[in-house]
């Protein structure tokens, strides 16, 4: 089982610290008594989703033998009206640049989707979770 530790540090700015060691900072806007020195917990997470497919689908495309030049991944989301404003939509929208088959994307994105990323199917749980891609030519 893992451990992180999320400590207030002022304000209310909070520091996050997951088993790498690595510090995560979140605030909330001056709206709401933060300093808006740092990224809200939503964003952090919306992040993390792109993070985690991301990393999946180079990993996977690379043992295809099909890396990208670049990948950058569009996260649309949806929340919500009342508290406490679950997202329940979520469109990611994946673009890259290269030599790289259509159908290989597509697989990666799939299997990121379906079985590999732990943070996507855990927010498949609550929220409508579509997807699309774009392949560029290298410029």
């Amino acid at each position: 089982m893992g451990k992180t530790i999320v400590k207030l540090v002022e304000g209310m700015r909070f520091a996050g610290h997951g088993k790498s060691g690595h510090e995560v900072a979140m605030d909330a806007s001056s709206k709401v008594g933060g300093a808006d020195s740092a990224a809200r917990p939503v964003e952090v997470m919306l992040c993390a989703l792109g993070g985690c497919t991301g990393m999946d689908v180079i990993s996977i495309l690379r043992k295809m033998n099909t890396e990208p030049t670049s990948l950058r991944i569009e996260i649309e989301d949806e929340q919500a009206p009342d508290y406490p404003k679950v997202i329940t939509k979520l469109h990611l929208i994946y673009s890259v640049t290269g030599e790289v088959p259509a159908k290989n994307l597509k697989k990666a994105i799939d299997l990121s989707l379906a079985k590999y990323c732990p943070i996507v199917t855990t927010l498949a749980g609550v929220a409508r979770v579509t997807s699309e891609y774009v392949i560029e030519p290298d410029q």
